[in-house]
Protein backbone atom coordinates (compact mmCIF):
# COMPACT_ATOMS: atom_id res chain seq x y z
CA UNK A 1 0.00 0.00 0.00
CA UNK A 2 1.25 3.47 -0.90
CA UNK A 3 2.08 5.53 2.19
CA UNK A 4 2.24 9.30 1.97
CA UNK A 5 2.78 12.12 4.45
CA UNK A 6 0.54 15.10 3.57
CA UNK A 7 3.17 17.47 4.97
CA UNK A 8 5.55 16.26 2.27
CA UNK A 9 3.03 16.85 -0.52
CA UNK A 10 2.11 19.99 -2.41
CA UNK A 11 -1.32 21.60 -1.98
CA UNK A 12 -2.28 20.27 -5.42
CA UNK A 13 -1.23 16.71 -4.56
CA UNK A 14 -3.25 16.76 -1.33
CA UNK A 15 -6.21 18.14 -3.26
CA UNK A 16 -6.04 15.34 -5.84
CA UNK A 17 -5.83 12.57 -3.24
CA UNK A 18 -8.73 13.99 -1.23
CA UNK A 19 -11.14 14.57 -4.13
CA UNK A 20 -10.16 11.25 -5.68
CA UNK A 21 -10.84 9.23 -2.54
CA UNK A 22 -13.71 11.01 -0.81
CA UNK A 23 -16.35 10.23 -3.44
CA UNK A 24 -19.08 10.73 -4.36
CA UNK A 25 -19.58 14.23 -2.93
CA UNK A 26 -22.89 16.13 -3.05
CA UNK A 27 -22.78 19.49 -4.82
CA UNK A 28 -24.11 22.69 -3.26
CA UNK A 29 -25.05 25.31 -5.84
CA UNK A 30 -25.00 28.49 -3.78
CA UNK A 31 -26.52 31.89 -4.48
CA UNK A 32 -25.48 34.96 -2.50
CA UNK A 33 -25.63 38.74 -2.89
CA UNK A 34 -22.66 41.10 -3.11
CA UNK A 35 -22.30 44.53 -1.49
CA UNK A 36 -23.42 45.99 -4.82
CA UNK A 37 -26.52 43.74 -4.85
CA UNK A 38 -25.22 41.52 -7.64
CA UNK A 39 -26.43 37.91 -7.36
CA UNK A 40 -23.46 35.55 -7.28
CA UNK A 41 -23.84 31.82 -7.96
CA UNK A 42 -21.25 29.04 -7.70
CA UNK A 43 -21.03 25.27 -7.10
CA UNK A 44 -19.10 23.69 -4.20
CA UNK A 45 -18.57 20.00 -3.49
CA UNK A 46 -17.09 20.35 0.01
CA UNK A 47 -20.65 20.32 1.35
CA UNK A 48 -22.74 18.36 3.85
CA UNK A 49 -25.25 18.24 6.73
CA UNK A 50 -24.05 19.49 10.11
CA UNK A 51 -27.14 18.91 12.23
CA UNK A 52 -30.86 18.14 11.96
CA UNK A 53 -31.72 19.75 15.31
CA UNK A 54 -31.44 22.56 14.57
CA UNK A 55 -31.23 21.97 10.80
CA UNK A 56 -27.80 23.16 9.70
CA UNK A 57 -25.58 22.60 6.69
CA UNK A 58 -21.97 23.39 5.87
CA UNK A 59 -20.14 24.55 2.77
CA UNK A 60 -16.35 24.77 2.76
CA UNK A 61 -15.04 27.34 0.29
CA UNK A 62 -11.38 27.05 -0.63
CA UNK A 63 -9.44 30.29 -0.85
CA UNK A 64 -7.32 31.18 -3.85
CA UNK A 65 -3.84 32.33 -2.85
CA UNK A 66 -5.25 33.19 0.56
CA UNK A 67 -8.00 35.41 -0.88
CA UNK A 68 -11.63 34.88 0.16
CA UNK A 69 -13.88 33.94 -2.76
CA UNK A 70 -16.91 36.04 -3.70
CA UNK A 71 -19.43 33.57 -2.25
CA UNK A 72 -17.74 33.40 1.15
CA UNK A 73 -17.29 37.16 1.30
CA UNK A 74 -20.94 37.79 0.35
CA UNK A 75 -22.24 35.33 2.95
CA UNK A 76 -20.03 36.81 5.66
CA UNK A 77 -21.18 40.34 4.82
CA UNK A 78 -24.89 39.70 4.22
CA UNK A 79 -25.47 36.70 6.49
CA UNK A 80 -27.74 34.84 4.05
CA UNK A 81 -27.49 32.35 1.18
CA UNK A 82 -29.45 29.71 -0.72
CA UNK A 83 -28.22 26.17 -1.36
CA UNK A 84 -29.58 24.26 -4.36
CA UNK A 85 -29.12 20.56 -5.03
CA UNK A 86 -27.53 19.91 -8.42
CA UNK A 87 -29.36 17.34 -10.54
CA UNK A 88 -29.28 15.83 -14.03
CA UNK A 89 -31.52 18.59 -15.40
CA UNK A 90 -29.44 21.56 -14.26
CA UNK A 91 -25.85 20.29 -14.02
CA UNK A 92 -24.80 21.74 -17.39
CA UNK A 93 -26.04 25.22 -16.43
CA UNK A 94 -24.51 24.97 -12.96
CA UNK A 95 -21.17 24.04 -14.54
CA UNK A 96 -21.28 27.34 -16.48
CA UNK A 97 -21.33 29.25 -13.19
CA UNK A 98 -17.94 27.80 -12.21
CA UNK A 99 -16.24 30.19 -14.65
CA UNK A 100 -13.93 32.85 -13.16
CA UNK A 101 -15.86 36.09 -13.33
CA UNK A 102 -15.38 39.50 -11.66
CA UNK A 103 -17.63 40.25 -8.64
CA UNK A 104 -19.74 42.81 -10.55
CA UNK A 105 -20.85 40.20 -13.13
CA UNK A 106 -23.53 37.59 -12.41
CA UNK A 107 -22.96 33.91 -13.13
CA UNK A 108 -26.75 33.48 -13.15
CA UNK A 109 -27.01 35.54 -16.33
CA UNK A 110 -24.11 33.68 -17.95
CA UNK A 111 -25.83 30.33 -17.30
CA UNK A 112 -29.25 31.67 -18.33
CA UNK A 113 -30.81 30.61 -15.04
CA UNK A 114 -34.02 32.09 -13.64
CA UNK A 115 -34.03 33.87 -10.29
CA UNK A 116 -36.98 33.46 -7.92
CA UNK A 117 -37.68 35.26 -4.66
CA UNK A 118 -37.00 33.50 -1.41
CA UNK A 119 -39.55 33.32 1.41
CA UNK A 120 -37.53 34.12 4.54
CA UNK A 121 -34.38 35.80 3.23
CA UNK A 122 -33.40 38.51 0.73
CA UNK A 123 -31.13 36.29 -1.39
CA UNK A 124 -33.03 34.87 -4.38
CA UNK A 125 -32.96 31.24 -5.41
CA UNK A 126 -32.79 29.61 -8.82
CA UNK A 127 -35.95 28.19 -10.39
CA UNK A 128 -34.12 25.39 -12.25
CA UNK A 129 -33.61 23.37 -9.08
CA UNK A 130 -35.84 20.72 -7.53
CA UNK A 131 -34.60 21.56 -4.02
CA UNK A 132 -33.76 25.01 -2.64
CA UNK A 133 -32.67 25.55 0.95
CA UNK A 134 -32.77 29.06 2.38
CA UNK A 135 -30.07 29.63 4.99
CA UNK A 136 -29.02 32.25 7.49
CA UNK A 137 -25.37 32.37 8.49
CA UNK A 138 -24.54 30.79 11.83
CA UNK A 139 -20.73 30.63 11.78
CA UNK A 140 -17.77 31.36 9.53
CA UNK A 141 -14.56 29.56 10.44
CA UNK A 142 -11.25 30.49 8.82
CA UNK A 143 -9.32 27.24 8.65
CA UNK A 144 -5.88 26.10 7.56
CA UNK A 145 -2.53 27.78 7.71
CA UNK A 146 -2.24 30.92 9.85
CA UNK A 147 -3.74 34.41 9.85
CA UNK A 148 -1.57 35.30 6.86
CA UNK A 149 -2.36 32.14 4.88
CA UNK A 150 -5.94 30.98 5.50
CA UNK A 151 -6.81 27.89 3.45
CA UNK A 152 -10.59 27.96 3.43
CA UNK A 153 -13.74 29.47 4.87
CA UNK A 154 -16.09 26.95 6.47
CA UNK A 155 -19.61 28.34 6.23
CA UNK A 156 -22.20 26.90 8.61
CA UNK A 157 -25.75 27.96 7.87
CA UNK A 158 -29.01 27.46 9.71
CA UNK A 159 -31.83 26.26 7.45
CA UNK A 160 -34.80 28.63 7.62
CA UNK A 161 -36.93 27.38 4.70
CA UNK A 162 -37.17 24.51 2.23
CA UNK A 163 -38.51 24.56 -1.34
CA UNK A 164 -39.12 21.03 -2.67
CA UNK A 165 -40.63 20.36 -6.08
CA UNK A 166 -43.94 18.49 -5.94
CA UNK A 167 -42.75 15.85 -8.42
CA UNK A 168 -40.10 14.53 -6.00
CA UNK A 169 -42.06 14.89 -2.75
CA UNK A 170 -43.70 11.64 -1.61
CA UNK A 171 -45.23 10.91 1.81
CA UNK A 172 -43.09 13.45 3.64
CA UNK A 173 -39.87 12.32 1.97
CA UNK A 174 -37.84 13.05 -1.15
CA UNK A 175 -37.72 10.38 -3.82
CA UNK A 176 -33.99 10.05 -4.63
CA UNK A 177 -34.53 8.63 -8.10
CA UNK A 178 -36.82 11.52 -9.10
CA UNK A 179 -34.46 14.07 -7.58
CA UNK A 180 -31.67 12.55 -9.69
CA UNK A 181 -28.95 14.37 -7.80
CA UNK A 182 -25.50 14.62 -9.34
CA UNK A 183 -22.36 13.98 -7.31
CA UNK A 184 -18.83 15.22 -7.82
CA UNK A 185 -15.88 12.94 -8.43
CA UNK A 186 -12.42 14.20 -9.40
CA UNK A 187 -11.23 16.32 -12.33
CA UNK A 188 -14.10 16.94 -14.75
CA UNK A 189 -15.99 13.82 -13.68
CA UNK A 190 -19.45 13.54 -12.13
CA UNK A 191 -21.75 10.64 -11.24
CA UNK A 192 -25.46 9.90 -11.21
CA UNK A 193 -27.26 7.91 -8.53
CA UNK A 194 -26.78 4.28 -9.51
CA UNK A 195 -28.11 1.03 -8.10
CA UNK A 196 -29.57 1.35 -4.60
CA UNK A 197 -29.56 -1.31 -1.90
CA UNK A 198 -30.80 -1.59 1.69
CA UNK A 199 -29.00 -2.84 4.79
CA UNK A 200 -30.82 -2.90 8.11
CA UNK A 201 -28.97 -1.27 10.99
CA UNK A 202 -28.22 -3.46 14.02
CA UNK A 203 -30.32 -2.94 17.14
Amino acid sequence: MKQLDPKQLTERENYKFLIGSIIPRPIAFVTSISEDDVVNAAPFSFFNIVSSNPPMISVSIQRKVGQMKDTARNIKQKGQFVVHIVDTDNVEQVNETAANMPPHESEVERAQLTLVESTKIAVPGVKESKVRIECELDTVLELGGDENNVGCDLIIGKVVYYHIEDTIYEDGKINPQKLAAISRLAGNDYAKIGEQFTIERPQ
